[in-house]
């Protein structure tokens, strides 16, 4: 059996995605859907339906998203996508989205790694809150971002159906301006 070793973190080179990433993004998220469906709201259908330049647009960064990757090489092992609210009244949050490691990577601190990038960013361009949603079947990554300063503020009913089976969501906050919370 020929396994890989998880990435230790440290060799990870973590960047934004640009639109030349755009096949490599895709095909992340289609092992994302196929190996955590109740983790990603998008089926692997949906996922593999989208365009080139579809993919394009979801990772161009712009003021108001960004793609940060994980690579071991030039191997795509990982991502998570911050997407900033645009409207005025709102734009003070940002949304978490699409983290995945690649399993055969998992355990080395890249997901960790991934999640300071995009808090970061959201720091440096004056978000004061960043949110994500979590499945409430999926502890490790709740650990992941409590470990990350996330907290709790709510539970979605029924937030995803995989299979016709229910499955709550938790909802989780991280508030840049809190003291607590180290730069």
């Amino acid at each position: 059996m020929n396994e890989t070793k998880p990435t230790n973190a440290t060799n990870a080179t973590i960047r934004p995605l640009n639109e030349e990433d755009a096949e490599a993004f895709q095909s992340m998220r289609l092992r994302a859907a196929e190996n955590d469906p109740q983790g990603i709201a998008s089926t692997v259908h949906e996922i593999a339906q989208l365009t080139r330049a579809q993919n394009e647009a979801r990772i161009r960064v712009t003021g108001e998203q960004i793609v940060f990757a994980a690579f071991d090489g030039d191997a795509l092992v990982g991502i998570v996508g911050l997407l900033r609210e645009v409207r005025q009244k709102l734009a003070h949050k940002a949304l978490i989205w699409g983290v995945f490691v690649d399993p055969a990577r998992r355990g080395g601190g890249i997901a960790k790694k991934l999640m300071e990038s995009a808090v970061n960013h959201a720091r440096s361009i004056g978000v004061l809150q960043v949110q994500l949603v979590v499945s409430a079947q999926n502890p490790r990554a709740q650990a992941l971002y409590r470990s990350c300063g996330f907290v709790r503020y709510g539970v979605e009913p029924r937030g995803l159906c995989v299979n016709g089976e229910y499955i709550d969501d938790e909802l989780m906050v991280l508030f840049l301006d809190d003291p607590a919370v180290p730069d």
